[in-house]
């Protein structure tokens, strides 16, 4: 009969969390902040077909560095979860704070009870009606959640990045300046010989949650809109509503499709890390 090998839960459990801080280390970083007309979502990603950063809800966003294809399932089951409780209450029943809640439970168990834990690192986001309103949770391997205060920093090395972010993000920043606070922290890390790094459009994912729209906020910025956005220039004048911010209603403006029903991001599970 073969000697089985004792190991204690204590050993276990940092066994499971080296393996897991590991893999995270090994993807490209990604910052989330408040800005004055939302939440700006900006991560180093040099693939165009395996998104890092996506639409939950209506009002919510979601972004995670790590193993793309342990993720990407989270994101779409958190996608499921919000749909089934938006039509079966009202959309505004739909909160980040219970998608954090939900992912958190769902984190732990699996950092528990399965012998790999998952490698990621996410962050759920919620656009509120102004920047003091805006929620921020960080997600990590083993369940542990965070409200962050209007910034983080994930992958890669996140400290170095957050203590930039930390000196020079405000929350009443325009989307030009809080994309350049952003650049500025996720090259601040890498350089040669510790040096600044310049990151160019094509290997950047930048996506707002916009405060300013009705109904779903989350829209992409890419192609000539992101190099304009790095150059200093603002966000194209045919995007900003002339309406005022407020809740999701049951009339004429409540959304008929959502993130499950306009997710075009169907792409096959690979065990990528991004």
């Amino acid at each position: 009969m073969a000697m089985q090998f004792y190991a204690s839960p204590e050993q276990i459990m940092r066994d499971r969390s080296e393996l897991a801080r590991k893999g995270i280390a090994r993807g490209r970083s990604a910052v989330v902040l408040s800005y004055s007309d939302g939440v700006l979502f900006v991560a180093e990603n040099i693939s165009s077909a395996l998104h890092k950063v996506s639409e939950i809800y209506d009002r919510i966003g979601f972004a995670a560095v790590g193993r793309y294809n342990e993720f990407e399932a989270l994101r779409r089951a958190g996608v499921r979860m919000a749909d089934l409780n938006g039509l079966s209450y009202d959309r505004r029943d739909v909160t980040g704070r219970a998608l954090a809640n939900a992912y958190a439970q769902n984190l732990g168990s699996i950092f528990t009870e399965q012998s790999k834990p998952f490698e990621v690192e996410m962050c759920v986001a919620e656009v509120g009606a102004t920047p003091e309103d805006d929620e921020i949770y960080r997600l990590t391997y083993d369940g542990s959640v965070n409200d962050e205060p209007g910034r983080m920093a994930m992958g890669g090395q996140a400290e170095a990045i957050t203590g930039v972010l930390r000196n020079k993000h405000r929350s009443d920043m325009s989307l030009a300046e809080a994309m350049a606070v952003a650049v500025e922290a996720l090259g601040s890390v890498g350089g040669e010989g510790g040096a600044p790094r310049t990151i160019a459009a094509n290997q950047l994912e930048v996506a707002v949650l916009d405060r300013r729209r009705v109904g779903r906020t989350f829209r992409r910025i890419t192609g000539a809109a992101l190099t304009a956005l790095l150059d200093g220039g603002s966000a194209p004048a045919a995007e900003a509503p002339t309406e005022e911010p407020k809740q999701p209603s049951t009339g004429a403006e409540k959304p008929t499709v959502s993130a499950a029903s306009a997710d075009l991001e169907d792409k096959s599970g690979e065990s990528a890390s991004e």
